[in-house]
């Protein structure tokens, strides 16, 4: 056997710690784009932040605009939108609460919206109909029913959730 200690020669020192000290900052250059890509899997996801809308000792069998604030954020900027809902209660006492959002153009709808139009939302950009439940009129502009919110009621007051599309109708 050799007693003969393996050196290490300068060039493969020199080989050794320009590789580690590269290795070391293209790492750190390369965490925080990592961590850019990654950071919006890593959010926890809010389930359905609901908003205070009414009493629902005040809603009725017609339909009624009622309008709430939500807070939207995009990206870092922050922002207090009005949003808007169409609530009513059915004769079973089930509460109803539609987007008045048009899903032809993204007009406004309204109830009881004008002449024949009695008992629907009328929209008035391309005349669409939907009716009382939310469900569009076969022969109008609109191929979709209106959205609905998700409703929640607690202590008497009515609370909204976040619009999806109605499939119930």
């Amino acid at each position: 056997m050799s007693e003969r200690k393996q050196q290490v020669s300068r060039r493969q020192f020199l080989n050794y710690t320009l590789t580690g000290v590269g290795g070391f900052m293209g790492a750190a250059m390369l965490a925080p784009m990592v961590r850019m890509a990654v950071d919006p899997v890593l959010q926890p996801k809010k389930e359905g932040d609901f908003v205070a809308v009414t009493e629902v000792s005040k809603l009725t069998k017609e339909p009624q605009r009622f309008n709430f604030k939500i807070e939207q954020v995009d990206a870092w900027y922050t922002s207090e939108v009005t949003k808007a809902a169409w609530v009513y209660k059915k004769e079973n006492d089930e509460i109803v609460a539609l987007s008045p959002i048009c899903k032809h153009l993204g007009c406004v709808v309204n109830w009881e919206g004008g002449q024949g139009h009695e008992d629907r939302f009328y929209c008035p950009c391309h005349g669409g109909l939907y009716e009382k439940n939310g469900e569009n009129v076969p022969g109008t502009p609109p191929l979709a029913p209106l959205d609905s919110y998700k409703t929640k009621v607690k202590d008497g007051t009515l609370y909204l959730g976040e619009a999806v599309p109605n499939m119930e109708v």
